[in-house]
C-alpha cells in the first residue's frame, strides 16, 4: 500500500537538485576497449597518447623544389639563384635522390623532403630554364614550406584528455597516428518507466480517453544522444504494487532509472511513494524552481539515480534536458563543457515568477542580417510546441522576466 503523500514540497534551483545528487552519488563506471572508427560520440577512460611522432618524415607543405636554403640567399627578380634540377620525389615514397650545394629536387605538397635538403621554395617563385635548371626568385630560410619531425605530435604525448567526447575530428587525429582503439566508458543503461492508465504504445489506436505514450521513445532519443543506453520498460498502471513492481525490476538492470507519471501533488502520486521503496537514501528532492518541471523527483536508490519526471511531454523533454543529461554526463565522467549558445534578438516579451527559471522553447529566423528567436509559446503537454522550436532560453532565476528586443542565448537543440 502507498504511503500518503505530502501536500507540498520544498523547491531548489537546478544546480543545487544535482548537488545534492552529485554529493551522494558515486557512478560505477565500466571501461571497455572500443575500435576508433566505431568510437565517435564515446568518452575516454584512459588518456589516448601518441605511439609516433606526427609527421614520422619532414615534409613540404607547398608544390615546389626542395633546396639548401643556402644557396638561395639574395636570390630576386633581377639576380635570381640557379640551381641544377637533380630529380623529384614520388608520392607516398622515399626519395630517390639527396640534395648537394647547387642542387634542387622537385617537391609536392606533403612530399618527404629529400637527405640534403632543409627549405622548399614554392614553384611561383622559380622559373624553370629547360628540364634540369631553375631560376630561384626570392630567398628562403631554413625550415621554411617544411614541416618539422614531431612539429604535429611527439611520441608519447598525451593527445586526447580522459573525459573527452570523441568527435569526428578526433577520430581522424587517433588513427592518423596508428591508435586504432580506445579505452571508453561503456554507456551508461538508462531505463525508461511510464506510467498512466490513459497511456497506450504508439502502434495501437487510441480508444476515448486514451493516448500514445510518446515519452518513453522522446527520452530514449535524448539518452542516445547524450552517451547513454535507453532500456524501455513498458508502461506501468496506476497501481502502486504494479508501478512499482515494474520500476524495482527495471533498477536492477540499468545505471539510472527514469520515470514519467504522476509526480505532481496528488492523491494519485505513486512516483514518490515508489522511489521511496526501492532504497536508502530514497527521495533527495522534490520540486524544481523552473516551468515546466516544478514537481520533479530526484532520488538514489541502491547507488543509482532515480528521476521522476513529468509526464506531460514538453515538460518531461525539457526537464530531462537540464537533469538527465547532466547525471548521464556524470555518469561517463565527461570533463566539462561550456554549453553551445547562438545569440538573438528576443521578438517577444517573456514573463516570469520570481522564485522560478522558466525555460521557453524559440523559433529562430534571420531578417536583413540580424539573427532573432521568437517564443514558441504552447501548453505543456503539446508536443508540437517543440517541433516548431529550434532552442530555448532559459529565463535566470529571480530575473521578472525578459523584454522584447533584449539579445538571449539561445541553446540550440543538437540532438
Amino acid at each position: 500500500m502507498m504511503n500518503a503523500t505530502p501536500e507540498f514540497f520544498n523547491v531548489q534551483p537546478v544546480e543545487t537538485a544535482l548537488a545534492s545528487l552529485f554529493a551522494l552519488w558515486e557512478p560505477a563506471r565500466r571501461a571497455v576497449m572500443l575500435d576508433v572508427r566505431e568510437s565517435r560520440g564515446k568518452v575516454l577512460a584512459a588518456a589516448a597518447v601518441s605511439p609516433i611522432d606526427l609527421p614520422e618524415f619532414r615534409r613540404s607543405t607547398v608544390d615546389g623544389y626542395a633546396v639548401r636554403a643556402a644557396d638561395t640567399f639574395g636570390a630576386s627578380q633581377s639576380l635570381p639563384a640557379y640551381l641544377t634540377c637533380v630529380g623529384s620525389v614520388p608520392m607516398g615514397a622515399p626519395p630517390t635522390c639527396s640534395v648537394a650545394l647547387g642542387q634542387a629536387v622537385e617537391i609536392f605538397t606533403g612530399g618527404m623532403l629529400p637527405d640534403g635538403a632543409d627549405a622548399v621554395v614554392m614553384v611561383e617563385r622559380t622559373q624553370a630554364l629547360g628540364t634540369e635548371e631553375i631560376e630561384v626568385l626570392a630567398p628562403v630560410a631554413p625550415g621554411e614550406n617544411v614541416i618539422q619531425v614531431g612539429e604535429d605530435v611527439r611520441r608519447g604525448e598525451p593527445i586526447l584528455p580522459v573525459g573527452h567526447r570523441l568527435r569526428a575530428q578526433d577520430v581522424g587525429g587517433l588513427l592518423a597516428v596508428g591508435v586504432l582503439s580506445v579505452e571508453v566508458i561503456d554507456p551508461p543503461r538508462v531505463g525508461i518507466l511510464c506510467g498512466g492508465d490513459e497511456l497506450i504504445p504508439p502502434e495501437v489506436q487510441p480508444q476515448p480517453g486514451q493516448i500514445r505514450d510518446i515519452n518513453a521513445y522522446t527520452l530514449a532519443g535524448l539518452v542516445e544522444a547524450a552517451g547513454g543506453t535507453p532500456l524501455l520498460l513498458g508502461i506501468g498502471r496506476d497501481d502502486f504494487e504494479d508501478y512499482y513492481a515494474r520500476a524495482e525490476t527495471g533498477l536492477r538492470q540499468v545505471d539510472v532509472l527514469v520515470m514519467t507519471s504522476g509526480s505532481s501533488i496528488s492523491t494519485r502520486d505513486l512516483t514518490r511513494a515508489v522511489i521511496e521503496r526501492l532504497g536508502a537514501p530514497g527521495v533527495i528532492q522534490h520540486g524544481l524552481a523552473v516551468k515546466p518541471g516544478k514537481p520533479t523527483l530526484i532520488g538514489l536508490c541502491e547507488g543509482k539515480p532515480v528521476i521522476g519526471l513529468p509526464g506531460n511531454p514538453v515538460s518531461a523533454l525539457l526537464v530531462a534536458r537540464q537533469i538527465l543529461v547532466p547525471v548521464l554526463r556524470r555518469a561517463l565522467g565527461e570533463a566539462p563543457r561550456p554549453p553551445a549558445v547562438i545569440h538573438a534578438a528576443l521578438t517577444a516579451n517573456i514573463a516570469s515568477t520570481s522564485g522560478r527559471e522558466d525555460t521557453v522553447p524559440v523559433r529562430l529566423f534571420e531578417r536583413d542580417g540580424t539573427r532573432f528567436a521568437e517564443p514558441v509559446f504552447g501548453k505543456s503537454n503539446l508536443i508540437y510546441t517543440l517541433l516548431r522550436a529550434d532552442g530555448l532560453v532559459q529565463v535566470p532565476l529571480n530575473s521578472g522576466g525578459i523584454r522584447a528586443g533584449a539579445l538571449v542565448e539561445v541553446m540550440p537543440f543538437d540532438d
